[in-house]
């Protein structure tokens, strides 16, 4: 049997004051425990993005039709909305699920020993980014699906996404200053790869604002330009990624780049190969849903492969000998 200890009054106070120097204290998470807290924010960072697009593309934006609220009279989803108010109103109840794997993240990172500020700072950015963006998607509720705050909630989506898989690849490494492990030309076109793939998402929405899923069936204004057009320019930005990413990975070949590296490479034009031929059969099929759901997610791991990519290539060795972790359940005693 598990018996939890009685708390004194002094340790509920200080409970009470700071519960994360509390849990601190009496817990130190084992360094898979601290990665997979960190990694449970990547996914659930990849889900929030794909149920969103599936709320705009079962045309449920305004399934709910105010914020915070569900109706101006009720917190929650009404028969009377039917199919739509429920899809929106779940889309908004995994917010809470999201919040929870980024508050999972923060605990762990905190309770890390040695205490390591840098990546605790990370872990509470993702609240804060969730915060932000959770405010924004009201903004957009009332602005009646105005698709320039629908690209900026994307976009902001896309930004949690970024630091909760910078903060998982720090999980695995040490505090020290980074090292480089490939010679700088090919660090610059590592940072050229990002560069363009930020352009590519940011058009991906200039895209998605001026086509026919509007998110709602009522009539929402799109972006000022032509639907075919911007896909166009869109895929030109496809192709710059593509040609840089064989460009890298021909360059980690000849510079004998470790396999590592290599890998990450490999692993960026798999995604982009799928999610290009994705794109042009969404084109020529006249987007279908299904497909435009398929894109947004090879849009979030086509992300993450281009970052880990450009964060395998340097290192940050421990500097500090590692303190043997409590087991997860030291906050309890048989």
């Amino acid at each position: 049997m598990v018996r939890v200890p009685k708390l004194t009054r002094a340790e509920v106070a200080q409970a009470a004051r700071n519960p994360l120097a509390f849990i601190s204290e009496r817990w130190t998470p084992s360094p898979r425990t601290l990665r997979r807290a960190a990694l449970s924010a990547v996914v659930m960072s990849v889900v929030i993005i794909v149920t969103g697009g599936a709320v705009r593309l079962t045309g449920s934006g305004l399934g709910c039709d105010t914020w915070p609220k569900c109706t101006d009279d009720s917190l929650f989803a009404t028969r009377e909305q039917g199919i739509h108010g429920a899809i929106e109103f779940g889309n908004r109840m995994l917010t809470y699920v999201l919040s929870a794997a980024v508050g999972w993240a923060i605990i762990a990172a905190r309770a890390t020993k040695p205490l390591r500020r840098g990546l605790t700072r990370l872990a509470w950015s993702q609240f804060w980014i969730v915060m932000g963006n959770a405010v924004l998607g009201g903004i957009t509720v009332w602005a009646g699906l105005n698709p320039w705050t629908v690209a900026g909630h994307f976009m902001l989506a896309t930004g949690l996404l970024t630091v909760a898989t910078i903060t998982w690849q720090r999980t695995r490494e040490g505090d020290s200053t980074p090292r480089p492990r490939v010679p700088r030309p090919v660090r610059k076109l590592s940072w050229a790869i990002v560069g363009v793939s930020v352009v590519l998402i940011a058009l991906g929405t200039s895209v998605t604002g001026s086509g026919k899923h509007a998110g709602d069936s009522s009539d929402v204004p799109r972006m000022p330009w032509d639907w075919t057009d911007a896909t166009h320019v869109h895929a030109i930005a496809a192709w710059v990624v593509c040609a840089l990413a064989v460009a890298m990975w021909l360059v980690l070949r000849v510079v004998d780049a470790p396999d590592d590296i290599r890998a990450r490479a490999r692993d960026l034009l798999l995604v982009l190969l799928a999610q290009g031929a994705i794109g042009y059969v969404q084109y020529f099929t006249h987007v279908p849903e299904a497909l435009v759901a398929a894109h947004m997610l090879g849009s979030a791991l086509m992300w993450i492969a281009v970052l880990r990519l450009a964060l395998s290539l340097r290192e940050r060795p421990e500097t500090n000998a590692e303190i043997p972790a409590q087991t997860d359940t030291a906050l309890s005693t048989v």
